[in-house]
């Protein structure tokens, strides 16, 4: 897999219009949260996005408390957020826009 250049924070911004708004770049990493009924669901989303995730070989610093499912995106490799993690959030939000979050 060839890693990409991290993006500079220009791009970043001209990228976040591709995005659901609740992205924003938060400590250097793409970041957003999300909110749902119950654990069971926050869960699923979850499942999809790791099978998502798994494919594309690049893995998001997420977490769960209940209900609440919280995504870190960066390409360590590369040292900041790169165009990988821009297309795994909009992988993330066609998940997410299926009804889930």
């Amino acid at each position: 897999m060839n890693i990409p250049p991290p993006l500079a924070l220009t791009a970043i911004e001209q990228h976040l219009s591709e995005l659901h708004e609740e992205w924003s770049v938060v400590e250097g990493y793409l970041h957003r949260d999300f909110v749902f009924a119950n654990f069971v669901e926050a869960f699923g989303f979850m499942t999809e996005i790791a099978i998502v995730c798994e494919k594309a070989n690049h893995h998001p610093e997420w977490s769960n408390v209940y209900n609440r499912v919280t995504i870190d995106l960066t390409t360590h490799d590369a040292g900041g957020i790169s165009r990988y993690d821009i297309e795994l959030a909009k992988e993330i939000d066609a998940v997410s826009s299926r009804g889930r979050a």
